[in-house]
């Protein structure tokens, strides 16, 4: 990847966008559009067909039927693998493409998207290509007169709500585990990241994707996303976003046919840095590329920042210079560091935030304004407060972007305390040159991955996935595949 090859690709025209169903790109029955606004700089780069419930209903009709009567679902798990292998080989061949369209669309830079992006995808789709026809059914241990039999079969139709943040990452996790276990998938993207999703959908059809078997709805979450939650023909929804509408979309199950409902909805997560860490210099770097990267909008951010109080003056202190130094601007500059906000409603919130920090109390010791607005775009400082008291909002509510809450703690007990007292339980870290300590704090701090002297960078093999207000269910790994099979028993007298 270069910068005159990623230059070429900036300006591109887009043109108007459609739904995908069965195949097939569509206008929203009503007519209706969106408009894309780039994060870059405020421009319209196109629009988006605004799915009604009459579209939603199209594309999950178009799902039932082929997997009701369609051929994915009764094919060989090689024939699967196959598909899913060429659709990974497809990904890699338009990485480029897809990485600056989402950049465009969603604002980070593109060295991060290009690897977080379709790299990622790629590699999500060769997994589980790889993992559909090893995973298998069992025989129980039953009495020598019968045979009992345990079927793994796909759900049926699956909805999957995937954020603006990283669209086709995310959306790689839910779709390429669907697929390979037999299902059809209705895809309703964010408003303002669609673009590479659409993309992808196109791909899939080349690479030999069955009419049906992957749809995309675009629009607004409140229609689209309501009437995918409130669909009796719906098995399985998988979501990652907001809490708020996390619980509305358990809401709509209850009020429709009780569908599983599988929510990654964020959190506030502790990266503890206690005063024997093996390289203080390299804890400051990585800590702050795990709240800064993508200006913040990464949900296993590490949001708080936990300091042994003996160390806590001159690890702020590391931190901030490290943040002071960033680079912020073009997401597609190679030399950026950190990228655009998504939006202007989501900068509007990352400033309401840090007003509120200083009435509070916090102290501010970089950032926190915002910068380059003569670029018509929408870009922040890289923030950082310390003397921030856990009963602070800013201790308590994820902001989704760069901003960082430094807190410092006594002693072992009283970091577990700080990190546990949130509603959030999704990631965590702890910096320590002790391997007992970094073992009891994997097992004290209620998160659904902790880091051990690193933050960030858990690969496909291992499972993401939330604790408490965090969620339920997870993406990644073969765990994946259990929110998309059903267990059948067979249980045959002989």
């Amino acid at each position: 990847m270069r910068q005159d090859q990623i230059d070429a690709l900036r300006n591109l025209s887009i043109a108007p966008q459609q739904l995908f169903i069965a195949g097939r790109h569509e206008p929203a029955s009503a007519g209706t559009t969106l408009d894309v606004v780039s994060p870059l700089d405020g421009s319209r780069l196109t629009t988006l067909a605004d799915a009604g419930a009459a579209d939603v209903e199209r594309a999950i009709i178009a799902a039932r039927k082929a997997f009701d009567t369609g051929s994915w679902p009764r094919a060989a798990p090689a024939e699967r693998k196959k598909v899913l292998h060429r659709i990974a080989d497809l990904i890699e061949k338009h990485a480029l493409e897809l990485a600056v369209l989402g950049v465009r669309d969603n604002g980070t830079e593109i060295a991060m998207a290009y690897k977080a992006e379709p790299g990622s995808a790629a590699g999500t789709f060769r997994y589980y290509a790889e993992a559909v026809d090893k995973v298998h059914g069992e025989i129980a241990p039953t009495a020598d007169n019968v045979l009992g039999l345990v079927h793994r079969e796909p759900v049926g139709v699956v909805a999957a709500i995937v954020p603006w943040n990283f669209p086709l990452m995310i959306g790689a996790w839910k779709i390429a585990p669907a697929l390979a276990a037999g299902n059809c998938v209705v895809l309703k993207p964010a408003e303002t990241a669609s673009l590479s999703l659409l993309r992808l959908a196109e791909l899939c059809a080349e690479a030999g994707l069955p009419e049906g078997v992957l749809n995309v709805v675009t629009g607004r979450g409140a229609v689209a996303g309501e009437a995918l939650g409130l669909h009796m023909d719906v098995d399985v929804l998988a979501f990652t976003g907001s809490g708020v509408t996390g619980r509305r979309l358990l809401e709509y199950s209850a009020r429709s046919n009780l569908k599983r409902v599988y929510l990654e909805l964020g959190g506030k997560s502790p990266n503890i840095v206690f005063a024997d860490a093996p390289d203080l210099d390299l804890a400051a770097k990585i800590s702050a590329q795990g709240i800064y990267r993508n200006s913040g909008q990464v949900c296993v951010a590490g949001s708080r920042l936990l300091v042994e109080r003996s160390i806590r003056e001159a690890f702020v202190a590391k931190v901030a210079a490290i943040a002071a130094r960033m680079t912020v601007g073009d997401p597609l500059d190679l030399a950026t560091e950190a990228g655009a906000v998504n939006s202007a409603a989501q900068l509007e919130r990352n400033l309401a935030h840090v007003e509120r920090a200083a009435a509070e109390g916090a102290v501010l010791v970089t950032g926190g304004r915002r910068i380059l607005e003569e670029t018509g775009g929408y870009y922040m400082q890289p923030t950082l407060f310390d003397a921030v008291h856990p009963d602070m909002a800013l201790a308590r509510e994820e902001v989704f972007g760069p901003v960082l809450a430094a807190i410092p703690f006594d002693d072992e007990a009283d970091a577990v305390r700080i990190a546990n007292a949130t509603s959030y339980g999704l990631a965590a870290a702890v910096w320590t040159s002790s391997l007992s300590r970094a073992h009891r704090m994997v097992r004290a701090i209620k998160a659904g991955v902790v880091h051990v002297n690193t933050y960030g960078g858990a690969d496909i093999t291992v499972p993401l996935g939330g604790v408490r207000q965090s969620g339920n269910g997870h993406d990644k790994s073969l765990h994946a595949l259990d929110k998309y099979t059903d267990l059948k028993t067979a249980w045959i007298s002989l």
